[in-house]
């Protein structure tokens, strides 16, 4: 959040027939806006983490129920997400940003004030309707107005948010959970939003004009069917166990996967006519692919080991909810300061010198972790958490920024639903494969007639294996990255 206004980027994007001009004051505003606020809104999504147990308590519902506070808010990003590309071409830059932020504080105040356990539920589920608009909006913005040269500076800057947002959220919710209720959780969050949206409203700008295609509702339905119930069913299979469902989770994955084909055949059936609710032909290009493949499989990796941690350090050496928060945040941390310098070297050297190196890093320090055991000393963890954090900043914002740059104008909106769509997917998918092994080898250590510590540890560490390999099948995609070729027939620069 220290970005200077040249960080930001001073130069408007060589689009004008697409982007109003803009001057280098209007260009640092709008971004300074977008960013701020999506780091109000991105700090919600991880804020909750700790607060599960007392929730439980207080609203008398069991850790299945609980869970769905977040569960519920990765399905509402998935099923909103997609239709975000046809979204933001159809209306101004302002309405978008204020139904997001509409939305946010809406679900926020609910959230505050619920009586009961479904009504935080639900505004759950609004906090991440105004997430899932704010986060494409962002990134559409950010491509439209910033020239290719300077893109990597500024995306560095747009990862420092990213990143530092999510590592602070455990953090700040066990220091306000030793100072009173889960309440305060919202209290505190909704005055700051509430001071971010009116600055927006006042000062942020409209940027292009939008188009009057129309939605086609069979693509929605279809959208919303296929990515909530791929979602939900590997959310189930990441349940490791831990609950009973009443229909299948394999069965609801499967059910998604067959929506999400219907879906696909439709839009492209609808890219010969009216227009297609999230236009594929992103996918038509290369880089955009490659960039997509390693978006999701490094991201898998990721939030596998983003759910072992926290388990690891409270179930097996026993730190409580605040020093683990405490404990992660400084490879939260790292990751956001080295973003603006991934950024600035993704300027002058391009992705494939960045990306390669991080992969090779990330699967390094997933290794590691596969080595833990109730002895293992907290800092060691502490260190190679560090490591794998930084790896990932030269991963996803050379990534980011390469697989967006190759696209034209008219596709950015539609690029960052892709991007933001799949990588809800890759969430659910990184944290059902980890946690089903993780349980299933726990289950068989403690057969085998291992203690519960013993046996924990080891299904943890089968955990971090299957991190590792998928971090191997990075760094495989990461030697497949190339300098794109722009649109407009320019290199990006290196």
């Amino acid at each position: 959040m220290t970005a200077t206004t040249q960080d930001l980027g001073a130069h408007p994007a060589p689009d004008a027939h697409t982007a109003r001009a803009a001057t280098p004051v209007d260009t640092s505003l709008v971004l300074r806006i977008l960013v701020l606020s999506t780091f109000v809104v991105i700090l919600n999504e991880t804020i909750m983490v700790n607060a599960i147990p007392r929730l439980m308590r207080e609203f008398a519902v069991p850790a299945t129920s609980a869970q769905w506070l977040s569960t519920a808010f990765m399905l509402t990003m998935a099923v909103v997400i997609p239709a975000t590309g046809w979204f933001l071409q159809r209306v101004r830059t302002r309405t978008a940003y204020a139904l997001a932020m509409g939305l946010f504080l809406t679900g926020t105040a609910l959230a505050a004030a619920a009586p009961t356990f479904p009504v935080l539920l639900g505004a759950r589920v609004v906090q991440a309707g105004g997430t899932a608009v704010m986060m494409p909006l962002l990134m559409t913005t950010m491509m439209t107005l910033v020239a290719p040269k300077d893109r990597g500076r500024v995306m560095g800057n747009v990862t420092l948010v990213m990143s530092v947002a999510p590592a602070l959220g455990p953090a700040v919710s066990g220091l306000l959970l030793q100072l009173g209720s889960w309440r305060l959780i919202f209290a505190v969050v909704l005055p700051i939003a509430g001071v971010t949206g009116l600055l927006g409203m006042r000062a942020l700008v409209d940027i292009g004009e939008p188009s009057s295609t129309r939605i086609d509702l069979p693509s929605v339905v279809l959208s919303a069917f296929g990515f909530g119930a791929l979602v939900y069913g590997l959310s189930g299979l990441g349940d490791g166990g831990r609950a009973s469902h009443s229909v299948p989770p394999a069965l609801v994955t499967a059910v998604g996967v067959v929506a999400l084909a219907g879906f696909a055949v439709r839009q492209v059936r609808l890219q010969r006519g009216k227009g297609p609710l999230l236009d594929l032909r992103t996918l038509t290009f290369g880089p955009f692919t490659v960039a997509l493949a390693l978006m999701c499989t490094a991201f898998m990796a990721m939030m596998g080991a983003m759910i072992l941690l926290p388990l690891y350090l409270q179930d097996v050496l026993h730190l409580s909810t605040l020093s683990t928060g405490l404990l992660l945040m400084p490879g939260g941390l790292a990751m956001g300061v080295l973003g603006p310098v991934v950024g600035r070297a993704y300027d002058r050297l391009g992705a494939p010198r960045l990306v390669a190196p991080g992969a090779v890093v990330m699967a390094a320090t997933l290794a590691l972790l596969t080595r833990v055991t109730p002895q293992t000393s907290p800092w060691l963890v502490l260190a190679d958490h560090v490591v794998l954090m930084v790896s990932l900043a030269m991963i996803f914002t050379p990534v980011f920024t390469s697989g967006l740059s190759v696209l034209p104008p008219h596709l950015y909106a539609h690029g960052s639903a892709v991007l933001g769509s799949l990588q809800q997917v890759a969430a659910a998918a990184g944290t059902a494969v980890v946690v089903s092994v993780m349980a299933g080898r726990t289950a068989t250590a403690a057969e085998a007639g291992a203690s519960p510590l013993v046996a924990l540890s080891d299904g943890i560490r089968w955990g971090f294996g299957v991190g590792a390999v998928l971090a191997v099948a990075a760094v495989g995609i990461a030697f497949a990255v190339r300098t794109p070729t722009l649109p407009d027939g320019g290199q990006q620069p290196h």
